[in-house]
């Protein structure tokens, strides 16, 4: 969801507690957005709902 002030980011509950090697991800109307949780100033990329759909799907199974 998206508001003024920008996605929501969330990690995966798989993160580990140092929060290290992660990535972030914001789901919006749009698309759905990633991150690397180490460098926030680093841009992040989109990828549409059908595509992220089909990437979970198969790192679930890789």
């Amino acid at each position: 969801m998206s508001d003024s002030t920008g996605p929501v980011w969330f990690k995966s509950g798989y993160s580990s507690a140092q929060g290290d090697d992660c990535i972030e991800v914001a789901v919006t109307d749009q698309a759905v957005h990633v991150r690397d949780s180490k460098d926030l100033e680093l841009p992040h990329f989109a990828v549409g709902h059908l595509g992220w759909a089909r990437f979970v799907k198969y790192a679930a199974h890789h």
